[in-house]
């Protein structure tokens, strides 16, 4: 009796070439040389004090004590593959660590946590609120979705979507203060989710970059700036994504139909390595077709004017059937007013 078993690779070489009846068939299926499992089937041979195969021909023949010794090899060797498949199977469980813009982890993120839960139970989500790009090379975070140009080094990065940036105010500061006119902005608090720059390349492609300006107020981030516009501080710049459900449910209303190009884009990223674990890959397809649902959910068209280039404005038709929900909850706010963009 032996107390030990033979060596694993020549264990392997020899149930290769019994099954497949010949040494160059097992060189090919285990991508080794024809001298390497001549090798291996000899030093199992020694091993044994006996010879596994009779070598008449090309066609290899089990030795009685071989054709014993097969059977359960094959069986083993079905066995560990099987477990092995297993371990290795695509993992829809654990932890994951995810980095979010704020506004759009508060407005559109959370609001949809349950269909990401009811789709994988398995998972849970830790939250950080930040667009800090550090964070994407820091142990504790596994993917970050990002405001920025795309461009960070070392890492996995893909565009989720670009942003049309326009004013939104809440109702009750709108019937409270004229704002039929851009010149009207003169009257209300300018509230910036950045330096200044977004609103600045919304009132260049209104012709009011010239107008002289209240009060402003400067934050951190566009989700304090939409915070503050929904108490009615004064009048922010949102987007369809983040915005988009408080315009729809009345909360916030467009007094402009007018939008620009935000200066930069929402990201999903992650470190190289981190991009091939199963649970990361789940987390962020179901990102990605969480948006492209939504979209599907809404018609295409829009009422809003967008800018297309420097100083040019495109109008489409405002049909029943172009707007979108956004664009109906601000039609259904604007209904009492009639508005018109203008200097």
């Amino acid at each position: 009796m032996f107390n030990r078993l033979p060596p694993l690779n020549a264990l392997r070489a020899f149930e290769a070439a019994a099954r497949r009846g010949s040494v160059s068939a097992a060189a090919r299926e285990l991508n080794v040389t024809h001298g390497a499992i001549s090798h291996q089937i000899k030093a199992l041979e020694a091993v044994f004090g006996t010879p596994l195969f009779e070598r008449n021909g090309k066609r290899l023949k089990l030795t009685p004590q071989a054709a014993l010794l097969l059977p359960a090899l094959t069986t083993a060797f079905e066995t560990i593959a099987a477990a092995t498949a297993l371990v290795t199977r695509p993992s829809t469980s654990g932890s994951l660590r995810i980095s979010c813009v704020p506004a759009l982890l508060s407005f559109w993120l959370i609001p949809r946590m349950h269909q990401f839960s009811e789709q994988f139970p398995d998972i849970s989500l830790t939250l950080v609120a930040s667009n800090d790009p550090d964070r994407l090379y820091s142990p504790d975070i596994d993917v970050c979705i990002l405001y920025g140009d795309g461009t960070w080094l070392d890492c996995w990065a893909r565009l989720w979507s670009n942003l049309q940036l326009f004013p939104v105010v809440s109702p009750t500061l709108m019937n409270s203060r004229a704002l039929r006119s851009v010149r009207d902005l003169r009257d209300h608090v300018l509230l910036h989710g950045d330096d200044g720059r977004e609103w600045n390349t919304w009132l260049a492609a209104a012709d009011a970059l010239d107008m002289p300006r209240g009060r402003q107020h400067f934050m951190s981030d566009a989700r304090l700036s939409t915070e503050a516009a929904l108490s009615g501080q004064g009048v922010a710049l949102g987007d369809a994504i983040t915005a988009g459900s408080l315009i729809a449910q009345g909360e916030l209303v467009v007094p402009f139909d007018l939008s620009v190009p935000a200066n930069d884009a929402f990201y999903v990223a992650c470190r190289n390595e981190v991009r091939a674990a199963p649970i990361v890959r789940v987390f962020i397809d179901w990102f990605f077709s969480a948006l492209e649902r939504d979209r599907g959910a809404e018609p295409q068209a829009s009422a809003r004017r967008v800018i297309r280039g420097r100083g040019r404005i495109d109008a489409p038709a405002a049909t029943a059937e172009s707007f979108t929900p956004v664009s109906r909850a601000r039609a259904a706010a604007q209904r009492p007013v009639k508005r018109r963009l203008k200097p």
